[in-house]
């Protein structure tokens, strides 16, 4: 779609697409999001096929999961053979630590504050001879020097999240794989906070692995998301799962010879998750009619907007905000994200949240603090029922 087109969809023509704003003021997508009206109508339309035709419709199902698989391919600008689609992004990480030629002595380094899923996969490689080594990260700022001052000649992968789930802290990745190859190691990267929002460049930055689900800023439904191998690694991972769906005749039962799909989708194994694939594959053509691709994003800068105000908002009743706000425009280097972590003096996190929901205001608490999570669909109004929800 051209600059034109985009422009004249405006953001509340997101927001009409997006039900939950009828009733919520929704700030929680970093937990899961809300479907849009495309996606919704992605998974009735499969339900009345599904009861009503069996699987005489499926080679149509079969042909609609290509095209999702093709949409995530632009989106961080990869080729549609080097993504797999999986369920969810500890299926990812974990067929990347799992698949991976570990020897014995070897190495992994990760943060300290990542998400449970990028932790234990690499945690449980343990009975291999091979340490998970996990960096501390102090008030949400990501230091790459005291990153790579862990490293050393037996670290074989780097894995870390493109964005903070608690603290919003978002990483450069281009600059994070360039130190990271000029030593010899890989990255393996969480982007499931900001996949769908931000704009992200597979072949520009350099990244090995990328592993996302599509349930919060993608705007999907649970249980599906994608995998990205770039293929000059597809051989080096030694497939888990292989089922009928990983060899080149994958249609043929009968023919029995181990032979791998030259593409990412050897990995996927058997029988997938239809209907929340054909729903992803729906909210990934929304969200790039709004304008996203791998290099630019109205999206984030919406995005990023309304954050900025909600910030300001809150800074005006006494909240603390504890995320990293400020960005370099010099230099390029911009840590935000759509997540914005605080805290309220002399409130009870759990409390002030009940109070939220009962206001009709969706938020989270992480880390024993408050987060919210805007997407593009958000807007001011919603910004003065946090408020007033919290004050």
């Amino acid at each position: 779609m051209d600059n034109d087109s985009v422009a004249s969809r405006s953001w509340q023509g997101f927001r009409d697409l997006m039900p939950v704003t009828k009733t919520w003021a929704y700030f929680d997508n970093a937990a899961v999001a809300p479907l849009p009206s495309p996606a919704r109508d992605a998974v009735l339309r499969w339900a009345d096929d599904a009861s009503r035709q069996g699987d005489t419709v499926w080679p149509e199902w079969a042909a609609a999961l290509e095209k999702t698989r093709k949409i995530a391919a632009t989106m961080i600008g990869a080729d549609p053979s080097e993504i797999a689609l999986i369920t969810n992004t500890t299926a990812g990480i974990s067929l990347v630590a799992e698949g991976f030629p570990w020897h014995s002595g070897d190495n992994i380094v990760t943060l300290a504050n990542e998400f449970p899923s990028n932790l234990y996969p690499w945690m449980n490689l343990a009975s291999r001879g091979v340490t998970a080594k996990l960096v501390p990260v102090e008030n949400g700022r990501v230091d790459f020097e005291r990153l790579f001052e862990a490293c050393d000649e037996k670290t074989k992968m780097i894995a870390v999240s493109w964005v903070g789930y608690a603290s919003g802290w978002r990483l450069d990745v281009a600059e994070l794989a360039r130190l990271a190859h000029e030593r010899g190691i890989l990255v393996c990267l969480d982007a499931i906070q900001g996949v769908g929002v931000f704009p992200l460049d597979v072949k520009e930055t350099g990244v090995d692995f990328v592993a996302a689900d599509g349930h919060k800023w993608m705007l999907g439904p649970e249980g599906a998301g994608f995998l990205f191998v770039s293929s000059e690694h597809l051989d080096l991972l030694r497939p888990l799962g292989v089922g009928w769906n990983s060899v080149v005749h994958q249609y043929d039962f009968s023919r029995i010879e181990l032979k791998m799909r030259d593409s990412a989708a050897r990995y996927e194994g058997g029988s997938q998750n239809m209907v929340g694939l054909l729903a992803l594959g729906a909210s990934l053509d929304m969200l790039a009619s709004f304008g996203l691709t791998s290099r630019q994003s109205p999206i984030g800068d919406r995005v990023l907007s309304i954050t900025d105000l909600a910030c300001d908002r809150l800074a005006e009743i006494g909240a603390s905000i504890l995320s990293h706000r400020e960005s370099d425009h010099r230099s390029g280097s911009d840590h935000r994200s759509g997540i914005v972590s605080f805290e309220l003096p002399g409130r009870d996190p759990t409390e002030a949240r009940r109070r939220c929901l009962d206001e009709g205001v969706v938020l989270s608490c992480r880390d024993g603090r408050l987060r919210i999570s805007a997407h593009a669909y958000a807007n001011s109004d919603d910004v003065d029922r946090l408020i007033a929800a919290l004050h």
